[in-house]
């Protein structure tokens, strides 16, 4: 496997240096890869995906200037047989799936030990899609829970920052009644007793952002 040409290709995207020597020492040691280029945000990568053209690009989901949600979106929507591994430390179902949806075929935590690290890019370049255990163990535990709609995500990333309902009505122009029976529907479908609990469900599972 010296032919380059026989070579996975890969791009690297993180904002963090040391995450992209770390996989650069990694897929320096396997023989049927190679790292082609890095990125240290969204705008980069897909302005790298344009040059170097790469069989699989590894992208981080939190970065600067432009997330990685969106510049896979950006990537798949340019080129739609793009291969894209997200490589991140946030487990959350609703990220999962969102990246999912956004077009990556594979969802790795950054603490993966590298034999399935490099497994995952080889399934990826082969057509297959790769989840890491705990992301499917995320999916598989919430995949019957009822999705917040986005008015009810609106609701309680403002309760998350510490709204009072009086508050959350004004900032979203709507009536007080409306956010306790929004808030109401919240508890319900994530299992909360309080709204405190709830705002703590929606940051663990990648839900809401502060």
């Amino acid at each position: 496997m010296s032919d380059g040409s026989a070579q996975i290709r890969i791009l690297a995207v993180d904002d963090h240096a040391l995450v992209r020597q770390g996989i650069a020492v990694l897929v320096g040691t396997q023989p049927d890869m190679t790292l082609v280029a890095e990125a240290s945000n969204g705008r980069e990568a897909i302005q790298q995906f344009r040059t170097h053209r790469p069989d699989v690009t590894l992208m981080d989901l939190q970065m600067p200037e432009m997330n990685g949600f969106d510049a896979i979106v950006a990537i798949r929507g340019e080129f739609p047989d793009a291969k894209i591994i997200v490589l991140t430390t946030y487990k959350g179902d609703i990220r999962i799936l969102r990246a999912l949806k956004a077009g990556a075929q594979g969802y790795l935590l950054k603490n993966t030990f590298h034999k399935e690290l490099v497994e995952t890019i080889r399934a990826v370049h082969a057509g297959r899609k790769a989840l890491s255990l705990e992301a499917s163990y995320e999916i598989a535990e919430h995949a019957t829970d009822d999705a917040l709609t986005p008015a009810e995500i609106s609701v309680l990333r403002l309760i998350a920052a510490g709204n009072a309902n009086k508050q959350i009505a004004n900032q979203l122009k709507i009536t007080e009644e409306t956010v306790k029976s929004r808030v109401k529907c919240i508890l319900s479908k994530l299992g909360a007793d309080d709204r405190t609990q709830a705002a703590m469900i929606g940051l663990k599972r990648g839900i809401i952002d502060l």
